[in-house]
């Protein structure tokens, strides 16, 4: 008899997506004259660039014409383009082989799929709040208990909470109430949703104590252009010792406004190691996840990708960048002139916001909707 995976059934329901839209729904059948502007969700609203544009045609075109037409890809991404990326890290300072970075469809779906690799009893850490796409893949893996509702969190998972006290960035765990250090800690900077950027001395101590206990970071980057501070790292891979313990995921998003069109890439070193394997192993099981589960992204998109990191392709995007952080800095700026408390907008596109006057959070999403 078949059975259905009983984890799924841990998955706590969307309500807050859910509520939203629900309240959005009636305010517009209230006011159908009425535009909603939906600050809630990190897509993309601009054009793709002429560059990166004219990349995808061309893509398209290719499979018009039995001379250039072409099948299946490298599961692991187009070589072009991979190797294009491992240039892109080294102007970051970084050094990688093209055999270290995977792409894919983007990098939610990395997120997802990355913790396969591990075992089923590994210890999780995330960030409070976190993307929840780190959590949920782990819940329905098996590596948590039930979801408490009065605490809204999940039993057995560890939680690093990022507040107006520690300015959102995370700490590494240390009230563990027994439990053993996280064997895969999940890291977002700058962070989505609350647009803080860690540090290189907070980068540092994660990878020393990720070192210490052999365990795993797994470092979502998508955000990274973001980044104007120049001495912020925009890649784990700028801090000695990351390619020992990290996986370093990023995306075509919100670089090159590709939220429709999907991809993004993984690196996974062939220096990483965990408690039971040597180095080699972790990048030799990705590949073989990849090449088994995978087929490899769009051809067309990674034509697209590739000229995003052509030297045009680059000055367009980065325009992009602007144009949605100059967004982000007009509703800061706006913001504190109300003096309210706002976090982010500065190195990421997200803002975080403390509600004026003790308001609630439902109280003022009805407040702004009105």
């Amino acid at each position: 008899m078949a059975k259905v995976n009983s984890n799924y059934g841990k998955l706590a329901d969307s309500y807050l997506f859910a509520e939203i839209a629900k309240r959005a729904a009636t305010f517009t059948r209230d006011n159908p004259n009425a535009t909603i502007y939906k600050l809630g969700i990190g897509d993309t609203t601009e054009a793709i660039t002429p560059h990166v544009l004219e990349g995808l045609r061309r893509g398209v075109e290719k499979l018009g014409d039995v001379r250039t037409y072409s099948g299946y890809g490298n599961e692991q991404g187009n070589k072009a383009l991979r190797e294009a990326i491992a240039v892109f890290y080294t102007q970051r300072g970084v050094c990688l082989d093209s055999s270290e970075i995977f792409v894919s469809d983007g990098a939610k779906t990395d997120s997802a799929n990355i913790q396969s690799i591990f075992s089923q009893d590994s210890v999780v850490a995330v960030q409070d709040p976190a993307y929840p796409v780190y959590v949920d893949s782990n819940v329905a893996s098996g590596r948590t208990g039930e979801f408490n509702k009065e605490r809204g969190q999940y039993d057995d998972l560890v939680y690093m909470p990022c507040n107006s006290e520690n300015d959102f960035v995370p700490q590494i765990p240390s009230n563990l109430s027994g439990r053993k250090f996280p064997d895969l800690i999940y890291l977002c900077s700058p962070n989505n949703p609350t647009g803080a950027v860690m540090s290189r001395k907070s980068l540092e101590e994660f990878v020393g104590a990720a070192r210490e206990n052999k365990s795993i970071i797994i470092f979502d980057a998508a955000y990274s252009w973001y980044i104007n501070d120049q001495n912020l790292p925009q890649s784990i891979y700028e801090i000695a010792g990351a390619k020992e313990c990290a996986i370093e995921i990023n995306s075509f998003s919100k670089i090159a406004g590709f939220t429709g069109v999907r991809l993004g890439w993984a690196v996974v070193p062939k220096q990483a190691v965990t408690e039971d394997s040597e180095a080699g192993t972790l990048n030799r099981m990705w590949n073989r996840r990849q090449t088994t589960f995978f087929n490899g992204a769009s051809n067309i998109a990674q034509d697209g990708g590739l000229e995003a990191f052509s030297p045009k392709g680059k000055e367009e995007c980065s325009g992009l960048v602007n144009y949605y952080m100059n967004n982000a800095k007009m509703i800061r700026q706006g913001l504190e002139l109300l003096n309210i408390k706002v976090f982010g907008g500065d190195n990421a596109p997200y803002l975080w916001m403390q509600n004026p006057n003790g308001i609630g959070s439902w109280e003022f999403f009805d407040k702004m909707l009105r």
